[in-house]
């Protein structure tokens, strides 16, 4: 028997695992109205289909933007920051971003305008650029740098 452990312990170890944390994007909308979501790419054929119908029967119950929200305080997402009126504020030279990544990094604002998670404004004596950080399934998320 000890002489059978370490080998399967080695068996155990060498076996291919699934990365659960793998998803796919799904529209549960329709092609007009677009709602998409991720679910695991691990489930099978019969749970898939399940989840797509129980989450297209239910898709009125989730909030696919802040207008689905009505009544939530803006003072859980509004972010302030709070700056000393004595002190001139750091206007940060424009960060150049290669073509790619610009055309990537504005679609990300774009989208986050259209579901008006941010709004555009205009600060003319304090800049702070963004921070585009990449995620795993290739898209990338906007970041601040204060």
């Amino acid at each position: 028997m000890p002489d059978i452990l370490p080998q399967e312990i080695e068996k155990l170890e060498s076996q291919k695992v699934p990365n659960l944390e793998e998803t796919e994007v799904v529209n549960v909308g329709s092609k007009e109205d677009v709602k998409e979501t991720k679910i695991n790419t691990h489930l099978e054929a019969k749970q898939k289909e399940t989840m797509i119908e129980l989450l297209r029967q239910y898709v009125d119950v989730f909030a696919w933007s802040y207008d689905d929200m009505p009544g939530l305080s803006t003072d859980i997402v509004s972010h302030r920051l709070p700056t000393n009126p004595t002190r001139m504020p750091v206007k940060q030279k424009p960060r150049k971003f290669k073509p790619d990544l610009r055309v990537r990094v504005k679609e990300e604002v774009t989208k986050q305008i259209k579901a008006n998670i941010v709004r555009v404004t205009k600060y003319p004596s304090c800049l702070a650029n963004i921070v585009p950080v990449p995620n795993n399934d290739g898209n990338i998320i906007i970041c601040m740098d204060y």
